[in-house]
């Protein structure tokens, strides 16, 4: 890395060709005029936050199949029991 790129903070890139949809171009580029940034700053961008929403989703679906595997065992009584739900009326005193 150049001493140029460590003082600015900006990441490694590397250069490499994509096929898009041309919708989506056209909308990436339309976005790009309008903040008056580049094209690759827009995709970037879009790339960035496509992959933390993926990344999250996968997360959420191995916590999901772990609470399954770890409640699999109760039965519906004790599930709701475990969730803190009165099974039986409470008598007064």
């Amino acid at each position: 890395m150049t001493t140029a790129k460590r003082r600015s903070g900006e990441r490694e890139k590397r250069r490499t060709t994509l096929t898009l949809p041309v919708d989506s171009l056209t909308q990436a580029e339309r976005i790009a005029r309008s903040r008056k940034v580049t094209l690759s700053a827009v995709i970037s961008e879009a790339i960035s936050e496509g992959l933390r929403v993926q990344t999250a989703l996968q997360r959420s679906e191995q916590v999901f199949e772990a609470y399954k595997k770890a409640f699999s065992g109760f039965t519906d009584d004790e599930m709701a029991i475990l969730d803190g739900i009165i099974l039986q009326p409470v008598r007064k005193r």
